[in-house]
């Protein structure tokens, strides 16, 4: 009789509570017009790049598929949970369902995956290019490139499948409210009747693999590019290569530097605050700052986009 009772007591969760940024009605519409602005400059300068690339057929090289598909990938990325968050901020309830909300956990954890696999991607594809220039044309053809390619969204999608798979299979009672703008799993196992100490450990240990292996191997292979381009007896090929790197390092740089402090390190106990800001860069600010870095450092990009602006002009 007791076990009933103390079952039929709890109130097991239908819906999740988003709560977000809790402040004044006059900056959540300022939040909103700013968040709003940024998402579709973020669309929009990612959207430029993809069609740059496809419309140029100078750029179907390996180092520009990598880029293109990189750039697709943004889109979704952000899409995947800023227009959530943006009906939260004129919203009352700020309400998600629980499918909704695993399917958010889902795909922004899963196109996350993707982006580190794809960054590892474009840094071998450099190393081979610069410290293997040779043997870089037989090596990375377009049909070993595309199978790459497929191979950072494949492995992406199936990362943290297990993962999700069993936290679903779990019942949330109490409180459902989600102190941060995403679904995450910091979070969603607060809420959890019960510990789940082997589902946590699982998920972030996922985290640290593909974040650490991924941002190691980066670091190795720019090392060497880095030895390779010194060794460069050209002032203009060192300044080559090292225009074409420092992008792809600075884009690594932000993304991987919040992610480490976030996803890695969960036993620090970070406050909900800094969760949420840390959440907002790399989910928001560095795929706003993909396009202008790639772009602004890139003679092909550019041209490339003058000739799709123009053109639209014409029409």
């Amino acid at each position: 009789m007791n076990i009933s009772e103390s079952d039929s007591s709890l109130a097991f969760v239908r819906e999740f509570i988003l709560q977000g940024f809790s402040c004044e009605w006059k900056i959540q519409v300022l939040l909103f017009s700013l968040f709003t602005t940024t998402y579709a400059l973020t669309i929009t300068g990612n959207g430029a790049i993809v069609c740059a690339l496809l419309c140029d057929r100078r750029l179907h090289t390996p180092m520009y598929m990598f880029l293109g598909n990189f750039s697709f990938l943004e889109i979704w990325y952000v899409s995947s949970t800023v227009p959530k968050m943006l009906v939260n901020f004129l919203s009352e309830k700020k309400s998600i369902s629980i499918a909704g909300c695993f399917l958010q956990f889902y795909f922004f954890f899963s196109l996350g995956t993707s982006e580190c696999l794809l960054l590892t991607g474009m840094a071998f594809d450099r190393y081979l290019a610069i410290c293997h220039p040779l043997h870089y044309p037989n090596i990375m053809t377009s049909n070993s490139c595309t199978k790459l390619v497929l191979m950072c969204w494949v492995c992406g999608f199936l990362w943290f499948l297990i993962p999700i798979a069993l936290l679903s299979q779990m019942s949330f009672c109490g409180s459902n409210i989600i102190d941060h703008v995403v679904c995450d799993p910091g979070p969603l196992f607060a809420l959890v009747c019960g510990a789940a100490p082997r589902t946590q450990l699982l998920c972030y240990t996922l985290s640290s693999l593909v974040i650490f292996g991924n941002f190691f191997f980066i670091l190795s292979s720019y090392t060497l590019v880095l030895i390779a381009v010194l060794r460069m007896p050209s002032a203009s090929g060192r300044h080559k290569a090292f225009s074409t790197c420092g992008s792809h390092l600075a884009v690594v740089s932000l993304f991987y530097g919040s992610l480490m402090v976030m996803y890695v390190s969960p036993g620090l106990g970070h406050s909900a605050g800094m969760q949420k800001v840390a959440t907002l860069f790399y989910a928001m600010v560095t795929p706003l700052f993909n396009p202008l870095i790639y772009s602004l450092r890139n003679k092909e990009i550019k041209a490339a986009l003058r000739k799709v602006v123009g053109s639209s002009n014409i029409i």
